[in-house]
């Protein structure tokens, strides 16, 4: 979905018939400016929805970014400065930043992934774990705190996981069948539970292998018995915790679902100025 059918349904969603509130407190010939402040520290993201909000809303509205995409701000920077009609301003205000909290958020957290694998060679990755109709968003969030993407959906890359093997009758089979299958250039990448599938992976030419809730002792294992030859990635019980250890064995790719689908919002206010 194009953002601005996004936009567009996410204010119907809100306002539908009517601002009733705004409609009946606030002039509709007034107009004033109004600040968004950052109440913790964090990484922006999600101001081409937030403008969008107001752009759909009234042509009228001057919105004002003071920080871009990727940047990182603190508690109690002005973010952003709007100025016009002061009912579009209220109307719009829940959505915007609705969008704005929810998209740095994301951003914050990669961010906190990111420094913590600093000075290795893993790179943090988010899956497909996303909101529906918000992936691109999403992902446009994980770049902006630092991080790279997985594949964007199911179509432009080949992930070959634990239930895809068991339906074509294990994971040589599965490899078999893309590997007579596959008409286009695509990536292949296959997922395996345990060290003595590297094995059976190994016979075939893959582009990426994922190691599946992999111990410690285990991830060791598989990057000595790779030794290079595929990039290795790694995925399941990630945490901040646990990221520079496992980035500290070798390994070429960190997979966090948690980057898109327990980020905590960022908390933003709009107040206007008197």
């Amino acid at each position: 979905m194009d953002l601005k059918t996004l936009i567009s349904k996410a204010l119907e969603e809100d306002v539908g018939s009517g601002d009733l509130t705004t409609n009946l407190t606030v002039d509709k010939t007034a107009s004033g400016t109004a600040r968004v402040i950052s109440r913790s520290a964090g990484v922006i993201s999600g101001l081409l929805p937030f403008t969008e909000v107001f752009r759909q809303l009234d042509s009228g509205l001057t919105v004002t970014c003071l920080f871009h995409d990727g940047h990182s701000f603190d508690k109690g920077d002005v973010i952003c400065e709007l100025s016009g009609p002061i009912a579009s301003i209220l109307t719009g205000e829940r959505t915007a930043l609705n969008f704005l909290g929810r998209l740095s958020g994301i951003a914050t957290l990669t961010r906190r992934y990111v420094d913590e694998v600093e000075g290795t060679k893993a790179v943090i990755l988010d899956t497909r774990k996303t909101t529906p109709l918000l992936r691109s968003l999403e992902k446009a969030a994980v770049r902006h705190g630092g991080g790279d993407n997985h594949r964007v959906g199911l179509y432009d890359m080949i992930l070959i996981k634990d239930n895809h093997e068991y339906a074509a009758g294990g994971v040589a089979a599965a490899l078999s069948r893309v590997t007579n299958g596959l008409d286009r250039d695509v990536k292949v990448e296959v997922e395996v539970q345990t060290v003595a599938q590297l094995d059976e992976v190994m016979k075939f030419k893959v582009d990426r292998i994922l190691l599946d809730n992999f111990t410690p002792d285990m991830i060791r294992a598989a990057v000595a018995k790779v030794n290079d030859r595929v990039p290795i990635e790694v995925s399941g019980g990630i945490s901040l915790e646990n990221v520079r250890q496992i980035a500290l064995s070798g390994v070429d790719f960190i997979s966090v679902g948690a980057l898109t689908h327990s980020a905590p919002s960022v908390d933003f206010t709009l107040l206007l100025k008197k």
